[in-house]
């Protein structure tokens, strides 16, 4: 490979992984609208902000709001610039091509679900049950949009990338496990859905049915984190013959009983914004690097020039 070719790689790769840095920021700006209930803060206006393209006279929540709006448009661009730079760095059949081109899908349509939320104002404090399922369909959208984001900066740098074919039962271990934290992170977005409604609203389970649920609900969510960390541990014990996705593994398995500490600390101390946020870094943290497990544990020494089965 020619140096020139190699370069482009290089700033494909960095601009990849800042892609996914940004991407994450914006995911968390999201919490921040959620949990201070401003997903109001604009109306029932998308593109626009109360009817104007630049609110003259925002309230606080206005500018939560907005804020959000402002970033997450500025995240479309910036991964169609990745997938531009992916593409003129690596040759036709390079499954890195495909993990940029998907990201773009992803991040299309993540931005068409914040604006239906908007529209059918499913925001601040709306009970619906709908909202409910919405919230959930938005975060496995997001988890998966991370994950391609991921695989595309992971590949950029010629590391191994998923083949599924072959894989055993490694490859169906670490399939369960991603699942699983898929699963989990949306019970976890349902869960602090439910927080919002009744810590920020005050809305009382006896006159709302989706609140209701909800609380009844709350166990959920830390009992599946306990079921998914056994995945993660099984993913990890079985691809214990590759010594760097091990380590991985490993460190995030570690995390992630950092996690289940760090989410009773959210519950017992009523879910501050602060806790939430970090809370939903961490659970960022996990995915991502879980994907990076993934690829590693179930790559071989081909790098990201040749062509790939893409993670499905």
């Amino acid at each position: 490979m020619d140096r020139h070719t190699l370069d482009r790689q290089r700033r494909a790769a960095r601009l990849a992984w800042i892609t996914l840095g940004y991407t994450v920021l914006v995911i968390l700006w999201g919490a921040v609208v959620r949990a201070t209930g401003a997903g109001a803060g604009c109306g029932s206006h998308w593109p626009t902000c109360n009817g104007e393209i630049v609110p003259m006279a925002p309230s606080l929540n206005t500018i939560i709001e907005f804020g959000h709006r402002v970033t997450s448009g500025l995240a479309l661009p910036l991964v169609l610039a990745m997938a531009v730079f992916v593409w003129r760095a690596f040759p036709r059949g390079a499954a890195v091509r495909t993990y940029a081109v998907l990201s773009v899908v992803f991040m299309i349509i993540e931005g068409a679900i914040g604006a239906g939320l908007v529209l059918l104002e499913y925001v601040a404090l709306d009970a619906r049950t709908a909202r409910a399922l919405w919230i959930a369909g938005h975060l496995i959208n997001t988890f998966i949009l991370l994950a391609w984001i991921t695989l595309t900066a992971w590949g950029a740098g010629n590391r191994p990338l998923p083949r599924w074919l072959g894989s055993g039962a490694r490859g169906a271990s670490i399939a369960a496990a991603l699942f699983g934290l898929i699963v989990l992170g949306a019970s976890g977005a349902i869960t602090a859905l439910g927080d919002t409604l009744v810590l920020v609203g005050g809305l009382s389970p006896e006159e709302h049915a989706l609140v209701e649920t909800l609380v009844s609900l709350r166990i959920l969510h830390p009992t599946l984190a306990f079921v998914v960390f056994g995945l993660v541990a099984l993913a990890v014990w079985a691809s214990r013959e590759r010594p760097l996705a091990t380590r991985i593994g490993k460190a995030v398995a570690g995390v992630f009983v950092f996690q289940l500490a760090f989410g009773a600390l959210n519950v017992w101390l009523l879910a501050p914004l602060w806790m939430q946020v970090s809370h939903l870094l961490i659970t960022d943290v996990i995915w991502i690097g879980f994907v990076c497990f993934a690829a590693q544990a179930l790559g071989d020494r081909v790098v990201a020039r040749e062509a790939a089965p893409v993670l499905a």
